[in-house]
């Protein structure tokens, strides 16, 4: 079964709920708004035992980057922006590197980035991610296939389109955040619901 991760956890509640996830994702970035205070990174990262910790940072410079990731007790670092590969040499933390699908993709250069996991998402002039908006499964799968590095697909996942997901890309794992709203805040509920369907235990609060 594919590995899951819930990206933008705001708050403790949202996060007890998804502890049985493999991943949590935290946005670094106050640009955007699921932004999570640093300080409640840290004590989330603290508390919280069993996920992996992602910190989702954008375009910050790199001695910024590791000094939160330090300071927050993360585990990896999500590079969501156009950060290079030089840039990406001075993260101290193991890489996710995102790339948006449809935005000149390439395999090769996805391939060559110096990254643990790499995540394909949707692309949006609007945003850089957490659209809400997936992109074409079918038309992308025989590309990203290819791809020899474990990948994560993101993108408009829900409950309902988590299997179809893993059934077409066979992913190492599937990012989902927006589907798990209500009104722009995580809901424990729909969490619990999406892991159900990705197989996971849950936790009730």
């Amino acid at each position: 079964m594919a590995k899951v991760k819930i990206c933008g956890i705001r708050d403790m509640e949202a996060a007890r709920a998804a502890s049985t996830a493999d991943f949590m994702g935290f946005i670094m970035s106050d640009r955007f708004k699921r932004f999570c205070p640093t300080d409640t990174v840290k004590r989330i990262c603290s508390e919280i035992k069993g996920p992996i910790k992602v910190g989702v940072f954008v375009d910050q410079p790199a001695d910024e980057v590791n000094d939160l990731a330090e300071y927050c007790g993360l585990d990896l670092v999500q590079l969501h922006g156009h950060e290079d590969e030089k840039y990406a040499q001075r993260i101290q933390k193991p890489i996710i590197k995102a790339f948006r699908y449809g935005e000149d993709f390439s395999l090769e250069r996805a391939e060559a980035y110096p990254a643990r996991y790499i995540l394909i998402d949707s692309y949006s002039r609007h945003t850089v991610g957490g659209s809400g908006v997936s992109f074409r499964w079918q038309e992308a799968a025989s590309t990203i296939r290819e791809l020899k590095k474990p990948y994560i697909i993101a993108g408009g996942i829900s409950a309902n389109t988590l299997q179809e997901a893993i059934e077409v890309f066979n992913p190492y794992g599937i990012d989902a955040s927006g589907s798990m709203e209500i009104e722009g805040k995580k809901s424990p509920e729909l969490i619990r619901k999406f892991l159900v369907a990705a197989g996971k235990k849950v936790v009730e609060i």
